[in-house]
């Protein structure tokens, strides 16, 4: 999101250039303003009938200035209902940042009842359209109507959306619907009854005081979110504000709530609160909201130091790129199809997963012979954004003890030595029988045989001032089993905090600055994010972020066999020791695997199959994530691949082996 000095600045500019904002879009019941007509030279007025119930609305639209010039480009529309409150205000927004949008305003009903407009003010219609209840008071629902909500959502479906999209150029994957106060409450209703109406929902200070029971009932009735079950998604980028001085805060708490407990994958919820009151918080509402849309429209994020991965909305459409840009970022770049690969055959499969008929990745992207020439970004994809990377973590550990072994502080023959001769601060005398056994080599292979319940594990956590330091390891050494060989078998568990406890041992100053200054600073990697372990050393098994584009370099550090920009950063030797297959683990179970992906294998932290493409088959080295993170080598093909995704269930390694190598095979010189 961008900066609050650049957000008051934009708010002050847009609210020197309007002449009204919402300025009773509160007072229910009580306004007796009379409208005026709207004159503006870039806005058309639409008349259009509710074609079941036969009531008259107008459309205030608003197209792109470069709406005529473009006739090959289709828009995204934002339509918003109050519009003769919200007209000017969204317009001022989304001129300063989000300028290609059409905007679609929906009026009150222009025919209402004479003696009600007289008593109440044109805006009347609203209080019928947009409460999705009656009125349990008689006299009030007579008169007004109420609960009608259900009514004025067909019209916008059936009438409204396609007189939009059967005359302009709109974009129907990219339709955002903004509404405050009642007109928010109407969008909560939409949302969880028919949420296919719009692909973002903007509720500002939404009114519903008494309404959230009601909507828990509606979105029982929408059901559960079934991952197997795509339908059973909201599919829907969600911005939901309040004023921090609002009086009715907890109901909105209480429904964002009820959102994020549906564990839904294809829902996005960002929650803001705005200073102000519910009437104050209103024009920063604006900003706020058109500053977040303008970030699912782009592939390039603008707020991702502000909020987590997890509160970047969807991308309404896929960026997908022949020609990555030269972001000087210290990556090569090329183009697909002339420096390799087959353009159409790259292309045909992005634009599957950007229809949804493969898995959901974030981001997909080749490197071939030390150039980046496909980029794409999907879902909670962005150029920018520092994707979690789970046990892909691991892989950049095995790197930095490689790092540490160039550098002089460990040597190859120190991989076999005891893991406890690296670490001065252990008590022998309390570790189980046969911890000598275990060398670093092992512990970098999951073969550490440290076997520790469940029930122990939640004993040692209950006091983490005796886990800072290497009193972590000292605990696992003192609670595991007795090492044996038999317990000196594969298990796929937090050996990589060994690893990190001999890298902070033998370097120099501590293991997060050496990572820093040694490796990622090397590599130009700044736009990261490495947690802290409970030790207080860098996390090692699991809990780094990266940007996309910075795994390709890892993947190009690694495909290099350790160099980068001409630097020996980590040895050929280790390299060559640590991606390769030291263990075959079995095929029952291949994470992302396929019929045509056999042979798995472990290194140092890094896995490896066999990739069949045709009749032959090619060997792959990666590193791998749960949510879908990998950076695939292909060394025969001289390709780098990686993808990103946030759900587990993938088959990114059969996906690689189908359609990505028979790419490049067919295109080798």
């Amino acid at each position: 999101m961008i900066n609050k000095t650049r957000l008051f600045l934009l708010l002050f500019l847009i609210l020197t250039n309007i002449t009204f904002a919402q300025e009773n879009s509160i007072k229910e019941f009580t306004s007796n303003r009379e409208g005026t007509s709207l004159v503006s030279p870039h806005i058309q007025v639409v008349p259009i009938k509710d074609t079941t119930t036969e009531r008259n609305y107008e459309l205030y639209i608003e197209l792109p200035e470069d709406y005529s010039e473009n006739n090959n480009k289709t828009y995204p529309v934002l339509y918003y209902t109050d519009a003769m409150w919200h007209l000017e205000i969204l317009s001022g927004a989304t001129e300063y940042m989000l300028e290609d949008v059409i905007l679609v305003g929906i009026s009150w009903q222009k025919d209402i009842n004479e003696n009600l407009k007289k008593e109440i003010g044109v805006h009347v219609s609203r209080f019928r359209d947009y409460s999705f209840r009656k009125s349990n008071k008689p006299e009030i629902q007579e008169k007004y109507q109420l609960g009608q909500a259900d009514k004025h959502l067909d019209f916008i479906r059936n009438d409204v959306i396609k007189y939009v999209e059967n005359t302009y150029r709109t974009d129907p994957n990219s339709r955002t619907y903004f509404g405050y106060s009642m007109s928010g409450e109407f969008g909560a209703y939409i949302l969880l009854t028919q949420p296919d109406t719009f692909n973002n929902y903007i509720l500002g200070s939404p009114s519903i005081k008494n309404e959230v029971q009601y909507l828990t009932e509606l979105n029982t009735k929408f059901g559960p979110y079934k991952a197997s079950d795509k339908s059973s998604s909201l599919n829907a980028n969600v911005f939901i504000s309040y004023g921090s001085l609002e009086e009715e805060m907890e109901p909105i708490e209480e429904f964002v709530s009820l959102l994020k407990n549906r564990r839904d994958d294809g829902l996005s919820v960002l929650r803001e609160v705005i200073d102000g009151t519910h009437q104050t918080a209103f024009p920063m509402t604006v900003v706020r909201s058109v500053a977040w849309l303008s970030s699912l429209m782009s592939h390039v994020s603008s707020n991702n130091n502000e909020i987590s991965f997890w509160e970047i909305p969807q991308l309404n459409n896929a960026y997908i790129s022949t020609t990555p840009e030269d972001i000087k970022d210290g990556i090569p770049i090329g183009k697909l199809g002339v420096d390799g690969g087959n353009k159409e055959m790259i292309l045909k499969l992005a634009q599957e997963i950007a229809d949804n008929k493969h898995d959901p990745f974030d981001s997909f992207l080749i490197a071939h012979k030390g150039k980046l020439i496909f980029e794409s970004y999907y879902n909670k994809g962005r150029i920018n954004l520092p994707h979690f990377q789970a046990s892909a973590t691991k892989a950049y550990t095995c790197l930095a003890i490689g790092r540490a072994i160039q550098l002089g502080y460990l040597s190859m023959e120190d991989l076999n030595k005891p893991l406890v001769s690296f670490l001065k601060d252990l008590d022998p005398t309390k570790f189980v029988k046969g911890v000598e056994k275990i060398t670093l080599h092992q512990a970098m292979t999951m073969r550490s045989g440290i076997r520790i319940s469940k029930k122990q594990s939640e004993e040692i956590e209950k006091n983490p001032n005796q886990l800072k330091g290497q009193g972590q390891v000292q605990a696992y050494l003192e609670h595991s089993a007795p090492i044996t060989a038999t317990s000196q078998s594969f298990k796929y568990q937090f050996d990589p905090v060994l690893a990190m406890q001999v890298l902070d041992a033998v370097v120099p100053g501590s293991a997060k600055d050496f990572i820093k200054n040694e490796l990622l600073d090397k590599m130009g990697i700044t736009n990261y994010d490495w947690k802290t372990d409970i030790s207080g050393l860098p996390r090692s098994g699991s809990g780094t972020s990266m940007t996309s584009r910075n795994m390709v370099k890892w993947g190009i550090l690694t495909a290099n066999k350790g160099k980068y920009n001409g630097e020996q950063l980590v040895p050929e030797a280790f390299i060559n020791k640590a991606t390769y297959k030291i263990l075959y683990t079995g095929d029952d179970d291949i994470y992302g695997g396929g019929k045509d992906v056999s042979n798995q294998g472990y290194g140092y932290y890094w896995w490896s199959a066999d990739l069949k493409s045709g009749k032959k088959s090619y060997f792959s080295r990666s590193a791998q994530g749960g949510g879908g993170q990998y950076i695939i080598l292909i060394e025969e093909l001289d390709l780098v691949i990686v993808v990103t995704s946030h759900e587990n269930d993938n088959s990114t390694l059969q996906i690689i082996a189908e359609r990505i190598l028979p790419a490049f095979i067919k295109n080798i010189k």
